[in-house]
């Protein structure tokens, strides 16, 4: 494979053939950045949920505050959604014309999401919802269990020619059309053994997207790179991967996963 990016001070880590590049800092400002050197045909997001306002969830069967970092907060409705905009319409540029996304997010997030993108004027194709076989219990006792997230997925424009492997999600599926409720384990606790992101995505569901949305070779954008999740199944899948995020401690994650991945056979 070759070359994906240009060398830059902002970068943190790339493997020998640079398939496989991670960079510290800002998404927006490193979107805007990449959208000069290179195009993907598919962006993964899983952004931030600002879900941390001091309650409460379940881990383990353990009471644990639901607080994850500073870059989980933010101070209105309005500055999230002005967040939102501002990443999407920066993801927008780095996207070929034939390009997709897939926004990851629970209802605190995701209908501010939907909203700019259509803003934006992306054009949405699917509302996919991943179902959690055994989601930890609502310790308050006031609202259904969550058991559930959403999983936006558009194309670039209207225009956009975009991928759609429909032959090997059907196959995927036993012989059945792919729906668009996955019913999935959360992470293995062999996809954590150098450590976790609170809110870490399961190999089987980046691989099922990236399966769906690419064709080997093509190049896939994390801007929330997170544990590197994104990464380790485009490179399980013979894709080419770029990965941003401003914290050091979760690039290192992503890259022991990465060099932990690299000798596996891959799934094509």
């Amino acid at each position: 494979m070759s070359s994906i990016i240009e060398a830059s001070s902002t970068e943190w880590f790339s493997s020998e053939q640079r398939d496989f590049v991670l960079i510290n800092g800002d998404a927006i400002q490193n979107l805007r950045l990449i959208a000069k050197e290179t195009s993907a045909h598919l962006v993964f997001a899983d952004p931030p949920y600002f879900l941390s306002n001091d309650g409460i969830t379940c881990v383990s069967g353990k009471m644990v505050s639901v607080n994850k970092g500073q870059w989980d907060k933010i101070e209105s409705v309005e500055a999230m959604h002005k967040f939102n905009h501002e990443w999407l319409n920066a993801t927008r540029n780095v996207l070929d014309s034939d390009g997709s996304i897939v926004v990851s997010g629970t209802h605190h997030v995701i209908h501010s999401i939907g909203f700019a993108l259509q803003q934006l004027r992306y054009k949405l194709l699917n509302e996919l919802t991943w179902e959690k076989p055994a989601p930890p219990p609502n310790l308050s006792c006031r609202y259904f269990t969550h058991s559930t997230e959403t999983l936006l997925w558009a194309a670039k424009t209207v225009t956009s020619k975009h991928t759609f492997n429909y032959q090997v999600m059907k196959e995927l599926n036993g012989g059945k059309q792919m729906k668009t409720v996955w019913k999935m384990n959360p992470p293995l606790k062999s996809e954590k053994k150098f450590g976790k992101h609170p809110t870490q995505k399961p190999v089987e569901l980046l691989e099922r997207i990236i399966l769906a949305s690419t064709s080997p070779g093509d190049l896939i954008i994390d801007p929330f790179v997170g544990s590197g999740t994104t990464g380790i199944a485009a490179a399980k899948t013979g894709r080419k991967f770029i990965g941003i995020d401003s914290n050091e401690s979760y690039l290192q994650l992503a890259k022991l996963r990465y060099l932990d991945t690299v000798a596996q056979p891959l799934l094509i």
